[in-house]
């Protein structure tokens, strides 16, 4: 039976949005929905597909554990085993449910073990011979971002491991968190030097965490709980979690103290509102609680679904509100001219921060909820999501509040006319010379996202463009040291590593360069598709609208936006400046599908930086040609590719007597494969 043309649009469109989300959230540390928000898309997207199992495919959101990866400074590294997500719980129905369902599986009662769930980011450690080798983000579940130096700084990580049952190879899962007190500290010290303050603990720990010079991760103090193995070679047998916990102390690990071993549901529900009610006296922030199968053995016969095992449930906490009263209604532009409403709120302690600003979305929201200026709000937040206002008390409403109107002219002083598109919620500015979009686009350019230059935030760009230094992206790439140091609050140092970061931006990968562009619509992963599609971005310039639409990830929708900004002569001029100045325009050579299959059966391992390829690029020329990357060594690793800097992996590939190649010798490799073994 074919489906409805209506529920497979909606299957798309919630596809769509829950991996806009993910990019957001897992990529760039700044989540623009709540966590139930999100959980609710999940959820409207799973029943569908579960009503219209036809419909389901291998890249839904519903069939993998995490976000697609995002491009980044740091290395990719594939985890020795994938790293799942975990399936909701929000109420006591649902809890019991899922005991329910897993009881089934078994024979035996089950008992279970209660965790608090940190809202942290969640890392891979890899142990060899008892030995910290690497640190990894959980990235999309199978594969992470190498931040071994980074993790390496955190106090409580044993960098050998202690005690008489130490695997040869140990792979353990944990969470990296920033306790409230440090937290604190750390935006004492960032007011002090007129820095951006963080809005919350896990914004400021995945931050901290994704720093590439590892002596600021070393400051910001974070912390560590680990929870369980993942991939382990020779070590002890285990046969429940509760053991398991006990071994990791052993070892040297940090384990969270509230864990709690349950006898039964009754008991499970118990722990997860005690956590509730408990979660602001632990001295760092939990979204809720986390609920385990104590047996091991058990856990096996349960099994996974494709992205989460089934033996686990994360109970989660509803978003914290709290009432304040609103001061002003407001509205920004943002740097494809939307324009948003904000309210400006009495200061008000919510979901772990100091809430001073909320959004509201867009006008038909500002209208249907009919908040006004003097009203007492409701102000919702959870986690290190955006604030929004719920709604007015109305009970507290004061005799003669207007209605708020939006405005019909932009806020900026050329104060040009706000159009509302056809098809839009949305008004826009579309004035090319909008000083706000300017701004943003400038701020957006530089950002985490785009060429990720360090030193550049929203309130150093601000300062730039009011004195007159910048007036688009490209003009960053002018600046001089002399400029600069007649800043205020822009020290010598400052100014220098400044300038360092602006040169280094220029080598980012043309993905970035695509994304910093900020073409609407051309988010990371159609940005990532263009780079591999096309052999530069003068090709992607000269792309007809049917070439584009031909990338796989890329729509009509972003291929008519990508045509559309091209052919704006502002934006022609930008891209032939940022050439003049030297930045990257050059996609990365890709290995083709059809490469000769030389390498069938070989098995490598890479450490250390290359020369010519990025990592991601060497490990696709190997698998092109049908070979096998692994992250650790061992006796049937085939070969040791050898770059600069490299870590332990190169000691034991010469302990075990494996093959070792500098990066002339993989070229060669590459082009002729192995020699005969009879030659």
């Amino acid at each position: 039976m074919v489906a409805p043309k209506g529920i497979v649009e909606r299957i798309a469109e919630l596809r769509d949005l829950i991996r806009y989300h993910d990019e957001r959230y897992y990529g760039h540390d700044e989540p623009e929905v709540s966590d139930a928000e999100y959980d609710d898309l999940l959820n409207e997207l799973r029943g569908i597909e579960a009503e219209n199992p036809e419909l389901v495919t291998e890249d839904s959101p519903t069939q993998r554990p995490g976000a697609a990866r995002v491009p980044t400074p740091f290395s990719e590294v594939r985890h020795l085993q994938p790293m799942l997500s975990l399936d909701n719980a929000f109420s006591r129905d649902d809890l019991f449910a899922w005991g329910e369902r897993i009881a089934k599986l078994v024979t035996e009662p089950v008992t279970y073990v209660g965790e608090p769930k940190l809202d942290g980011l969640a890392v891979s450690l890899l142990y060899e011979r008892g030995r910290l080798v690497r640190g990894a983000t959980r990235g999309n579940g199978e594969t992470g971002e190498d931040v071994t130096a980074n993790v390496k700084t955190i106090a409580d990580l044993p960098p050998r491991l202690s005690g008489s049952r130490i695997p040869d190879t140990l792979e353990v899962r944990g969470e990296v968190f920033m306790s409230l007190a440090s937290f604190a500290e750390l935006n004492r010290r960032q007011a002090e030097h007129d820095d951006r303050l963080f809005a919350n603990p896990r914004n400021a720990a995945a931050g901290s965490l994704r720093q590439i010079d590892s002596s600021i991760t070393a400051s910001r103090n974070l912390s560590l709980y680990c929870y369980q193995p993942g991939a382990m070679e020779r070590g002890p047998k285990l046969t429940s979690h509760h053991d398991t916990l006990e071994w990791l102390r052993e070892l040297g690990f940090p384990v969270n103290p509230h864990i709690e071993d349950l006898p039964d549901l009754d008991a499970v529900h118990d722990f997860c509102e005690r956590m509730e009610t408990d979660r602001h006296s632990l001295g760092y922030e939990i979204d809720g609680a986390v609920v385990k199968v104590d047996s091991l053995p058990q856990r096996a016969e349960m099994g996974t679904t494709s992205r989460a095992p089934r033996w686990a449930v994360a109970f989660k906490f509803p978003p914290e509100e709290k009432t304040t009263v609103l001061k002003n209604i407001m509205v920004s532009i943002g740097r494809t001219g939307r324009a948003t409403p904000f309210a400006v709120l009495e200061p008000v302690f919510v979901g772990g921060s100091t809430v001073q600003m909320a959004t509201l979305h867009n006008p038909d929201e500002v209208a249907r909820k009919d908040v006004r200026v003097g009203d007492t709000v409701i102000v919702r937040k959870a986690g290190d999501v955006i604030p929004e206002v719920v709604g007015p008390v109305l009970a507290k409403r004061k005799k003669g509040a207007r209605k708020w109107k939006f405005p019909t002219t932009c806020p900026c002083e050329l104060g040009q006319p706000l159009v509302q598109l056809e098809g839009e919620v949305d008004r826009r500015c579309v004035s090319s010379d909008c000083p706000m979009q300017r701004e943003q686009k400038i701020i957006y350019f530089a950002g985490r996202g785009g060429m990720d230059i360090e030193g550049l935030g929203e309130e150093r760009v601000r300062q730039l463009v009011a004195a007159g230094l910048v007036q688009d992206a490209a003009d960053v790439y002018t600046l001089t040291h002399d400029q600069l140091i007649a800043l205020e609050r822009m020290g010598e140092i400052s100014a220098r590593n400044l300038l360092d970061a602006i040169e280094t931006s220029k080598a980012q990968p043309l993905s970035r360069v695509i994304v910093a562009l900020g073409v609407r619509h051309a988010g990371p992963t159609a940005a990532a598709a263009l780079s591999r599609a096309f052999p530069d971005l003068d090709a992607i310039l000269a792309a007809s609208a049917e070439a584009l639409t031909a990338v796989e990830g890329v729509g009509p929708v972003i291929a008519e936006s990508l045509r559309a900004w091209f052919t704006i002569p502002t934006n022609q001029a930008l891209v032939e400046k940022l050439r003049a100045a030297g930045v990257n325009f050059i996609a990365p050579v890709v290995d083709t599908p059809d490469a000769p299959q030389t390498l069938t059966g070989r098995t490598f391992v890479l450490t250390g930086g290359l020369e010519e390829y990025t990592r991601e690029q060497a490990e696709s020329a190997i698998t092109a040609r049908g070979g096998k990357v692994t992250s650790s060594v061992s006796k049937k690793t085939s070969f040791v590719l050898v770059g600069e800097n490299p870590g332990s992996k190169l000691a034991k590939a010469e302990q075990l007597g494996v093959a070792l190649l500098d990066e002339a010798a993989f070229v060669q490799l590459l082009e002729h494969g192995p020699p005969d073994p009879e030659e």
